[in-house]
């Protein structure tokens, strides 16, 4: 095992992970309450989306090498490992937060581009409008659930507190994994309607 990295204050630290996880959750939830402004930005605005994809996928791989060193019991490389996991995903929600602030939603299966979905439409993509919002819901649900799930897990770890690291991080590790697979598989399913 690693020393700890930090001093323990569990009070301390239930007050921040539980307010920056109610903060980020509030600011991501009015996303689609506040109208798009006009995006300050001249180039597409959809790049976000696709940087957050790229993101996902890198997130995916650290996650399962964090995984395999971890029960190597390369401790020192698995916390370097999840450390860049856990920034490239604070990475992740500007890039969201700026995608959806600027962009606004995008409906599956307008294919013409114009923020309505026509019956044509939706017969043109029929049942693979389910199998999408079964996965964004589910993605949804357990992004919004998985932050303080990871800041607790990574807390553990850095004060050296490593069998309730782990016992944690058995329920942390695949609903991350979970998120960061299907934040990519919804933006490949979305991308062909963004305008």
């Amino acid at each position: 095992m690693i020393p700890a990295s930090i001093k323990k204050n569990d009070k301390l630290a239930n007050w921040l992970i539980t307010i920056v996880s109610v903060v980020i959750f509030l600011v991501v939830a009015s996303l689609s309450r506040i109208p798009p402004p006009e995006s300050p930005f001249s180039f597409n605005i959809h790049v976000f989306a696709f940087i957050n994809s790229l993101i996902n996928s890198v997130v995916s791989v650290l996650l399962i090498a964090g995984l395999v060193t971890a029960k190597n019991r390369k401790f020192v490389l698995h916390k370097k490992i999840m450390l860049v996991a856990i920034v490239l995903s604070v990475l992740f929600l500007v890039f969201y937060i700026g995608h959806h602030l600027f962009a606004g939603d995008t409906k599956y299966g307008d294919i013409d581009h114009n923020g309505v979905l026509s019956a044509a439409e939706a017969a043109a993509v029929s049942g693979t409008r389910y199998i999408y919002y079964i996965i964004l819901v589910t993605h949804i649900i357990l992004a919004a659930v998985i932050l303080p799930f990871i800041l607790f897990t990574a807390y553990r770890a850095l004060t050296g507190e490593y069998s309730r690291h782990r016992k944690i991080a058995r329920y942390t590790w695949p609903l991350w994994f979970y998120v960061a697979v299907t934040g990519v598989v919804v933006y490949w399913m979305i991308a062909p309607y963004y305008n």
